[in-house]
């Protein structure tokens, strides 16, 4: 095992699974789920159980040592109206802070919280996917606030004229937490979105979600992330690693770091595994291994762009299979285009010391794509035992020390 490997594996042991008080609350005693959490919460936490059974909820926020468990068989279907979502609560919005709509499922400055079971939350997400399409106004407002140093409690946002859509399930700042064996279906945008979380587990869990940007798991700043046993059919990304956007990446100043992804199906979606491209934070320390990459737009995917800064280091790509991808099996490119606002700086990102191995597949259209620029090129890419089948095999630019051990790239027959 490399030292990559050995260290985020080592991080991964020591997370502590919450802990959860042996009380039970059912939600069927009491009007809304919210008030059940509450209850349980007032008396020391515990199990809130939603027992079999289809049940309407608006958002719903949870507290320390309080476990959310959805039962087989229970459906959880959250209001389509954005005004359910008011008052705007704390978030971070693709990569800058502010306030905004609340997640549909939503934690902040808790520990030892939980949501579990293999019940089935519904986010009626396309409820609110248009606003895809009239968000650019508020998204620049907000990015014109962060640039002029506004203070966040100014970034005020949460109208449907700025159309800023919440994620599915965010936990903000916090500690020893788990999401385990639900499926989350149809999310307003990213689905599960911790945010600077330390010790975090999201094991077992099915995401069905394919409109705008409704990425599948998006660690955001945090420390010490396992990602297991999942599997994904997403409109974006389905996992993607980031740390901050731009000038207010820079100021939180909060890596996203140690981070492992193992056993996972990815099944549709922009990117597979993708790091960036807010990586304005930096990232760093990542491993993942022994996943099926099959269908997605592309597989192994690390993405920037002038304006972002901060940097990419140390990642292993283990023990991949990569599947009929539509454009590139592996794609580490800082040209990428697809920013939801223009950055007012040119600061470049690094990438360092990314390694792939026992990387199998065929079906993309390219094998490797290996961009980078010209004043920060990329640095350390090794790749050992890749073998790949594409219609093209390698396109390289401002590329550093490559070394390929065992690489065997052939023509699509």
């Amino acid at each position: 095992m490399s030292n990559i490997a050995a260290d985020v594996h080592s991080a991964i042991l020591a997370i502590r699974e919450p802990d959860i008080p042996s009380r039970e609350v059912s939600i069927s005693r009491y009007p809304t789920i919210q008030e059940a959490v509450d209850y349980c919460a007032q008396r020391g936490g515990g199990r809130v159980t939603v027992p079999e059974g289809h049940w309407l909820s608006g958002p719903i926020h949870l507290r320390s040592n309080v476990e959310l468990h959805v039962e087989a068989g229970a459906t959880i279907e959250f209001s389509p109206k954005p005004a359910d979502y008011l008052p705007a609560v704390f978030t971070r919005w693709e990569g800058t802070e502010c306030w905004n709509y609340s997640p549909l499922v939503y934690a902040r400055d808790c520990h030892d919280v939980a949501l579990t079971g293999s019940g089935t939350l519904m986010g009626n997400g396309m409820e609110w996917w248009d606003w895809k399409q009239a968000q650019k106004a508020g998204s620049q407002r907000l990015y014109d606030l962060a640039v002029a140093g506004t203070p966040v409690d100014e970034r005020v946002f949460g109208t449907e004229q700025d159309a800023l859509r919440p994620s599915f399930v965010q936990f903000v700042n916090c500690r020893n937490a788990l999401v385990e064996g639900v499926t989350l279906e149809e999310g307003p945008m990213w689905t599960i979105h911790p945010v600077y979380c330390e010790d975090l587990i999201v094991r077992g869990v099915r995401i069905n979600s394919i409109g705008p940007n409704t990425d599948g798991c998006n660690p955001d700043s945090c420390r010490n992330v396992l990602i297991e046993g999942c599997r994904f059919n997403t409109g974006d990304d389905c996992i993607a690693i980031d740390a901050g956007l731009n000038e207010d990446g820079w100021r939180v100043n909060r890596p996203c770091e140690n981070v492992e992804i193992s056993h996972c199906t990815m099944l549709g979606g922009h990117g597979g595994i993708s790091i960036g491209s807010m990586v304005s934070g930096g990232v760093r320390n990542v491993y993942a291994h022994d996943c099926s990459l099959v269908a997605v737009e592309r597989g192994i995917r690390i993405k920037s762009m002038r304006g972002r800064g901060g940097y990419v280091e140390d990642a292993l790509f283990e023990n991949l299979t990569i599947k009929a991808v539509k454009y590139e099996a592996v794609s580490f490119n800082m040209f990428y285009p697809s920013s939801t606002v223009e950055p007012k700086n040119a600061a470049p990102s690094a990438l360092r010391r990314v390694t792939l191995r026992h990387v199998t597949g065929s079906g993309a259209a390219t094998a490797l794509e290996f961009r980078g620029l010209p004043e920060e090129p990329l640095r350390g890419i090794a790749l050992d035992s890749v073998y790949l089948t594409a219609g093209e095999a390698i396109r390289s630019s401002d590329v550093v020390d490559l070394t390929m051990r065992d690489v065997q790239l052939a023509a699509e027959a």
